[in-house]
């Protein structure tokens, strides 16, 4: 593993390309949360951050998560202001996205659907270039984006649309919405969705606080619904 200083050597060459982008620049004046720079963070924040940028979120290209850079992006960032909750955050999330039972593009489905309901531009900009190289439909995610209930999903995914989209709205789901999840990935497949939406509910929730812009300036890929 590499040493915190020489991350902060290696970090030089984004830093430059970040100071070269005036759109992004302007979008952090946005952020409540000021990027911490990984000198300036206290042991416990250096060992959360040490875990993230070793465990299996740094692996997916995560923007927020970049080995080298000299911070950490959000929702970690934020996490950082309670650095022992972050640590226990960390491990429930490393488990809710790599080792549930269910199918890692239906686990991405259903954080979009999350990302949809919540209006969490940043969420769902992470989360839609996993689902989609999972094997998702660009055609889904568009019209999930768009507000709509998606046309030419297979059984499984309308199964697990129709659970999380009648858990967000409804904060219940019927026994059919019930069975249906139950009938195709078992009693622990549905627990695994239950905390699958409540956890990227609190991700949503910490984004939108925060006012986490986008990378390299991106327009917001989410529309606004009325």
């Amino acid at each position: 593993m590499k040493t915190w200083k020489a991350r902060v050597l290696m970090a030089s060459a984004a830093t430059a390309t970040l100071a070269g982008s005036g759109g992004s620049l302007a979008q952090e004046d946005q952020r409540r949360f000021k990027l911490t720079p990984i000198t300036e963070m206290t042991a416990d924040q250096k060992k959360y951050v040490d875990a993230v940028l070793s465990g299996p979120t740094s692996a997916t290209g995560s923007a927020a998560a970049v080995p080298g850079a000299p911070t950490i992006g959000s929702p970690f960032n934020v996490y950082l202001r309670s650095p022992l909750l972050a640590e226990q955050l960390r491990r429930v999330a490393e488990h809710i996205r790599f080792k549930s039972s269910l199918p890692f593009k239906l686990n991405e489905f259903a954080i979009l659907v999350t990302a949809r309901q919540w209006g969490s531009q940043y969420e769902w900009f992470a989360h839609h270039r996993l689902a989609l190289k999972a094997g998702l439909n660009p055609a889904i995610a568009e019209e999930l984006a768009q507000g709509k209930r998606p046309t030419g999903m297979d059984a499984d995914e309308t199964a697990i649309y129709n659970f999380s989209q009648e858990l967000h709205t409804t904060k219940q789901v019927s026994d059919a919405t019930f069975k249906a999840v139950v009938d195709k990935f078992g009693e622990q497949g549905a627990m695994d969705l239950i905390a699958v939406n409540g956890y990227y509910v609190l991700v949503s929730m910490v984004l939108n606080v925060d006012r986490t812009p986008l990378p390299g300036g991106a327009k917001p890929p989410l529309p606004e619904l009325k």
